[in-house]
């Protein structure tokens, strides 16, 4: 497990109930900065709830969310998400009556236009930010081989494309860290490799991710640390070759 100094985020005996139903029980693990950690485990290990719990979107019942050193536990998602902690969905969530570039536009955080008062008397500065974040969309647009459908509608798009669009909506709140909530599920396999060259690309500019994968392949190829869960505990860590030697992680998922 990565010291505390190189953690970007840690979780501490996490816990969450559903009408009875322990979901998340005592839940710890680290996020090492500037990694690519996963997180796997058989359909209702709790892995979707952990990630709800770390971007605000349920309250824990127990437990301590740090994020770069700051206690973000039961914090509302978007104070989490100004600290650079962004998450995307395990189905894509477009907006759907907007433009491909429209969804990239809206994503930045803190935009100046938001206050009434600063869209009456700082207009020339909405316009210089609005032109950066235009800037911004199209880099990412192109990088993301977009930019041919920036005037599509957003619901429009494939189920791959839409995966990609997510991933720049992320991108465009300039985060420290991507909670990525199975990127590859309903992706055929060459748009696979391509999000996983993506985000292999992104990890060395800088950026962490923990990845929701069930595609054990990409978690092999991309992560460093993998993080296993069953039944709403982590039942082991490491690396993929030494947890597919696990017995308990053999039983639990790898072995089906």
């Amino acid at each position: 497990m990565p010291s505390k100094a190189e953690s970007l985020l840690s979780l501490h005996n996490v816990k969450k109930s559903f009408g009875g139903v322990q979901a998340v029980n005592g839940v710890s693990f680290d996020v090492k900065e500037g990694a690519i950690t996963g997180l796997i485990g058989p359909n209702g290990a709790g892995k979707s709830t952990v990630v709800n719990l770390i971007s605000g979107f349920h309250k824990t019942d127990g437990g301590q969310i740090l994020f770069d050193g700051l206690d973000v536990t039961n914090q509302p998602p978007y104070r989490i998400g100004q600290r650079g902690l962004i998450r995307t969905f395990q189905i894509a969530r477009e907006l759907q009556r907007l433009t491909v570039l429209e969804n990239l536009m809206l994503a930045p955080q803190g935009q100046f236009g938001e206050s009434p008062l600063q869209a009456l008397f700082a207009r020339k500065k909405i316009a210089e930010r609005e032109e950066q974040y235009l800037d911004s969309a199209i880099e990412w647009l192109q990088r993301f081989n977009l930019y041919g459908l920036r005037d599509e509608y957003a619901g429009n798009l494939s189920g791959g494309q839409k995966k990609l669009l997510e991933l720049a909506r992320a991108l465009m709140a300039n985060p420290r860290l991507v909670l990525l909530d199975e990127p590859m599920a309903g992706v055929n396999p060459s748009l696979t490799l391509t999000l996983q060259q993506h985000i292999q690309s992104l990890m060395e500019q800088g950026i962490t991710f923990l990845l929701i994968e069930h595609n054990l392949s990409v978690v092999e190829a991309i992560c460093e640390h993998v993080v296993v869960m069953a039944e709403g505990q982590v039942i082991a860590q490491g690396d993929m070759a030494t947890l597919q030697e696990n017995q308990q992680v053999v039983a639990a998922y790898l072995g089906g």
